[in-house]
């Protein structure tokens, strides 16, 4: 068994639900790949169980949605917000941030903490051996979206979330929305071109001239994990925010069905190269993050979707898309736990793995539905004011 790749949302920050009254309206179909993504994403990290390296997956490239996911985050972002600095502040762009995402961060970690004895196999021998009051002050910390250290390794995977590895994700999306806040923001297209530019360049340095081959990390504290995370974030994040104010979207027909294709084709696409030649797939994964999803998110942001079973598609994908996200992953330890101990071969773990898919759906659309939609709404009330209470159609909103 290999050393797993934690695939973890961003999730961009559109999360459908109830919005701000002074929302701008969204993009359907952006919202619709969104939730594809964050299927392939499941279906990666279960598959991702079976396999006995990084060269040989069924969703090889499931990673790249995390990457996908940072790109959508900044042009969302950058949309949003790049012409409300007069009026808005600091302090008020973070507190739509908190209220859009941390309320599902907070579910994360009670679901981690409910599975986590139920994880105990041969991937996970340190599990046995924690206390329940250090597993649950984990919890309250993970709640925070604190990294810990290694000191506080319960799993044995080195995560800073070990509750729920791709929480990674998201320390790194507040990180983004932190230094747009700060700084970003401010910078001028050529200035912010020039970023894109270096990052960039960091990029395909790492995946190309690096000893991996590929974008798999960013889950750690060790230097070489943060540097790795922050690479991550920052070209796909500037890229969207820089898409977000050069590019003029068109009109594109079948858009959601043309990008949906992609990105699946994109993310289940087998690893180029092999071990004699890591530069290849490294060269890959850099044209999918520089070229191919500026694209798709080009392609879906100029596409329309009529009402019907189309609009109804998108609206439920984008949805659970970050339900679904930052919920699995427990259910996903679990299953590998199961896999590895047992010697399960993929044939016979196959009607687990679906069940376990469908159950995962199941919970962040009950989520969604139950929990965050109205929690934000409520929070929206309580700290946001009357002007930018929520809008009561349940629309995705920035």
């Amino acid at each position: 068994m290999w050393k797993r790749s934690h695939t973890s949302l961003p999730m961009t920050i559109q999360t459908a639900s109830t919005g701000f009254a002074d929302s701008k309206r969204h993009y359907p179909i952006l919202d619709g790949l969104r939730g594809v993504a964050a299927l392939m994403v499941v279906a990666f990290h279960l598959f991702e169980a079976h396999a006995a390296s990084r060269f040989v997956q069924v969703i090889n490239h499931g990673y790249l949605a995390v990457d996908f996911f940072f790109l959508l985050s900044g042009f969302v972002i950058g949309y949003a917000y790049d012409d409300r600095w007069r009026s808005m502040t600091v302090g008020e762009f973070c507190k739509r941030r908190l209220i859009r995402l941390h309320p599902m961060i907070v579910v994360a970690m009670l679901v981690g903490a409910a599975l986590f004895y139920f994880q105990q196999g041969v991937p996970f021998p340190k599990i046995q051996d924690t206390p329940l009051w250090l597993m649950l002050t984990l919890m309250v910390i993970g709640m925070t979206l604190l990294p810990v250290g290694a000191a506080l390794d319960v799993r044995g995977w080195g995560e800073m979330h070990p509750l729920n590895g791709p929480a990674w994700s998201l320390f790194y999306e507040y990180v983004g929305n932190l230094l747009y806040a700060l700084f970003v923001r401010k910078f001028s297209k050529v200035a912010l071109g020039l970023c894109v530019f270096l990052a960039g360049c960091a990029l395909v340095h790492h995946c190309v001239a690096g000893p991996q081959g590929d974008v798999i990390g960013g889950w750690s504290l060790d230097p070489a994990q943060v540097r790795l995370g922050l690479t991550r974030l920052l070209y796909p994040f500037f890229a969207g925010l820089l898409l977000s104010r050069v590019v003029k979207v068109g009109r594109v027909r079948h858009a959601f069905l043309l990008s949906s294709a992609i990105v699946v084709a994109t993310l289940a696409m087998p690893r180029f190269g092999g071990e004699q030649a890591l530069w290849m797939n490294g060269l890959y994964e850099s044209a999918c993050i520089i070229a191919v999803f500026p694209l798709v998110v080009y392609l879906g942001a100029s596409g329309t979707v009529q009402e019907g079973p189309a609009a109804r598609m998108c609206n439920f994908l984008g949805g659970i898309s970050y339900p679904l996200y930052i919920t699995h992953y427990p259910f996903v330890y679990a299953y590998t736990a199961w896999v590895v101990t047992n010697k399960v071969t993929l044939r016979d773990g196959a009607p687990v793995a679906l069940a376990t898919l469908l159950l995962c759906v199941l919970l962040a659309h009950v989520c969604l539905k139950y929990y965050d939609i109205p929690l934000r709404q409520w929070l929206t009330r309580r700290y946001m004011g009357k002007a930018a209470a929520p809008a009561l159609a349940s629309k995705p909103s920035a």
